[in-house]
């Protein structure tokens, strides 16, 4: 794992289809890019859920976000990419709707695949859920944005307030794949949701045509129109040879 920059110094996501976006999807020694924004309500494990993926491990108190970017390398069906992993602030909700703030939005701009967070000890940052999907989608109009969602503090049962049936159905509406996950029990499921995400990317990142195949490694050549003629008039010239020789 290796720190990268803070999120307030990330460009403005460039246009989509410019030599800039190009570049962005290549990594360090040309390895092809993925970045990832995880975003949600303030407490619910954002920062725990990314350094579990990066390192396996669990640690239990953090300071106050500062929206670091982190980056490793994962193997996708055989291929190594360079993967970016941007941690963001806790997102407020106020009564005229999602407080996000501009370093926010250029986060999910800068991102090929956003994680949205809520615990199932908070009601309200469940929620926030479907909030946030639209306000991600609506920052990428023109390209539907793969999104995970991801219900944290599964371990947390005496105190839980969200169903894990809930979430499930709330990412089938929404069009997600969902994990419920314990950040401090276990890293399998957290290393699935991010998997899932590479995979899709990657995806998307592959060229649309491959290309094409010879002709002669799938039809077949054509047998000459007189070949079967030249076979049967060599039998005849054999045969009559034969014939002359046994006569002598």
């Amino acid at each position: 794992m290796r720190l990268i920059q803070n999120m307030c110094t990330i460009a403005e996501y460039p246009a989509q289809g410019s030599a800039a976006a190009a570049d962005c999807c290549l990594g360090a020694a040309g390895r092809r890019l993925v970045k990832i924004a995880v975003v949600g309500a303030s407490g619910v494990g954002k920062t725990a859920l990314v350094v579990r993926f990066l390192t396996k491990r669990f640690i239990g108190d953090y300071e106050r976000n500062a929206g670091n970017l982190y980056t490793r390398q994962v193997q996708i069906e055989g291929e190594t990419l360079a993967i970016q992993v941007q941690d963001t602030p806790g997102i407020q909700v106020h009564e005229n709707g999602l407080s996000c703030s501009e370093q926010l939005n250029r986060c999910i701009r800068w991102a090929d695949a956003v994680v949205i967070v809520f615990s199932i000890t908070d009601y309200k940052s469940y929620e926030l859920t479907s909030q946030l999907h639209q306000h991600v989608q609506q920052l990428h109009l023109g390209t539907r944005l793969p999104v995970v969602v991801v219900a944290n503090k599964a371990d947390l049962l005496h105190v839980k307030q969200v169903d894990p049936q809930l979430g499930l159905q709330l990412a089938s509406v929404l069009g997600c794949s969902f994990y419920e996950v314990s950040v401090s029990e276990n890293d399998n499921d957290v290393y699935n949701a991010f998997h899932v995400l590479c995979k899709e990317v990657s995806h998307k990142q592959q060229p649309s045509g491959t290309p094409e195949k010879r002709r002669t490694s799938l039809i077949p050549r054509p047998k000459s129109p007189n070949m079967q003629d030249l076979k049967r008039r060599f039998k005849q010239a054999l045969s009559a040879k034969v014939r002359t020789v046994t006569s002598v």
